[in-house]
């Protein structure tokens, strides 16, 4: 072996780690005073998905797959709200039931009515068109720009607990 050949436990020079900076594994929860800070935002915004997408999105605790994936039917099947919904998780195939605050319910519907999906639709549907659903990844856009916007650091903060 070559006495001038670096030895292979050196590091690499050149680009830096792909994680480098971010924090690994499970990120924590948004506390109570955050959650209204969004709330208050969204509401002041006017921004009437966002607010029904975020106030889901707490009450239900569900991961961003089984949120997007939603329908009409699951959340609202007569066109209002419902006090208890029932949702299948995709990951561990058990169901999950939960219940649907006040301000949750009065978001979805108003929304509902802003929008005048059917019950068989996605509520919250995507760029690639009506009858598809939000990616994973535009709702993980979404909580990283409502995050940010009350100007926490969107890398430390999830909304699945």
């Amino acid at each position: 072996m070559n006495d001038n050949d670096p030895p292979s436990t050196t590091p690499r020079r050149g680009r830096p780690a792909w994680n480098k900076g971010k924090m690994p594994g499970p990120k924590p929860p948004l506390r109570q005073g955050h959650v209204w800070a969004i709330r208050a935002k969204l509401q002041l915004e006017k921004r009437t998905r966002d607010l029904a997408m975020f106030n889901l999105a707490i009450d239900s605790k569900l991961r961003g797959c089984d949120l997007v994936a939603l329908r009409v039917d699951d959340v609202a099947p007569n066109g209002h709200a419902i006090d208890r919904a029932t949702v299948r998780q995709r990951k561990t195939g058990r169901s999950v039931r939960f219940a649907l605050t006040e301000l949750t319910r009065q978001a979805l519907d108003d929304y509902i009515r802003i929008t005048g999906v059917k019950s068989t639709d996605y509520p919250f549907p995507g760029r690639r068109g009506p009858d598809r659903t939000l990616t994973t990844r535009q709702y993980a856009r979404l909580v990283s720009e409502w995050v940010s916007g009350i100007g926490l650091d969107r890398l430390k903060f999830a909304t699945h607990p």
